[in-house]
């Protein structure tokens, strides 16, 4: 019955604003997890990701197909339209990397895949 307006109407360039930076938690989750899946690329034996992949046991194909779902993660997650299907890959990896720090390598640093687990949902949660 009643319609409720603002005072003062909202310009064009401050909506923009508003919808820029509304969408940079979801742009910086998108870089992180672009560098983080990037440096899973690197197949130098004495590099970091290449030993904590050894001891998985799964292979070395695993870093790689590790990589290629957080970089495809990235790129998903920094549009709005496919934030949802982004979200979802990130967030496989991290339930994944919570399993294996939990019961294959016995790792108190669990709480860092999960902690990126919490912040990729408030980031879909929190996505217009």
């Amino acid at each position: 019955m009643f319609e409720l307006s603002p005072a003062i109407p909202e310009s064009k360039a401050r909506a923009a604003l508003k919808r820029v930076l509304r969408g940079l938690p979801r742009l910086g989750l998108a870089a992180l997890f672009l560098f983080i899946g990037y440096t899973k690329f690197d197949g130098d034996p004495r590099g970091p990701w290449y030993g904590i992949f050894e001891q998985i046991g799964l292979g070395q194909w695993f870093r790689v197909f590790t990589g290629v779902m957080q970089v495809a993660g990235a790129v998903l997650i920094a549009f709005r339209r496919t934030v949802t299907v982004g979200a979802a890959l990130l967030g496989a990896t991290m339930l994944g990397a919570a399993a294996v720090d939990v019961f294959l390598m016995g790792s108190p640093v669990v709480v860092i895949p999960l902690l990126l687990l919490f912040i990729i949902a408030t980031v879909w949660v929190t996505s217009d």
